[in-house]
């Protein structure tokens, strides 16, 4: 029997995640990044699904303590990603137990390592 591929659901975006995030976020230039650590900016669903679902708020809260997906807004002097570039506003992946969370400019955000970033992805909604 073969296996159905699990796909993320594609959410509909008012506005571009990205551009939003950091319209929201505003300057950081008075928030400096020590050492190999990088800022990320938590990537949170909007309410509705391409396909016309609603998402309850008490499921669109997990994305502050679950979601994966991130924007990298500010970076650290040290950091070094060898293996694949990642740069100011890339999407990347990971795991909320390697980050510590806090919010700057009232946005939701992970302060992480380097080494703690798994993934850089195309869109946020590629992942869950």
């Amino acid at each position: 029997m073969p296996l159905t591929p699990n796909i993320a659901v594609s959410m509909k975006h008012e506005k571009d995640p990205c551009l939003q995030i950091l319209e929201e976020i505003g300057d950081l230039s008075g928030f400096q990044i020590l050492n190999n650590e990088v800022l990320i900016a938590i990537y949170r669903r909007p309410e509705k699904t391409r396909g016309g679902i609603i998402l309850t708020p008490n499921n669109l809260n997990e994305d502050l303590y679950q979601s994966k997906a991130g924007l990298v807004v500010k970076i650290g002097p040290s950091c070094e990603f060898p293996t694949v570039p990642i740069a100011l506003h890339d999407w990347v992946i990971v795991r909320p137990s390697d980050t510590y969370a806090l919010e700057v400019n009232f946005v939701s955000c992970r302060l992480t390592q380097d080494k703690f970033i798994r993934v850089k992805v195309a869109t946020p909604g590629m992942v869950w």
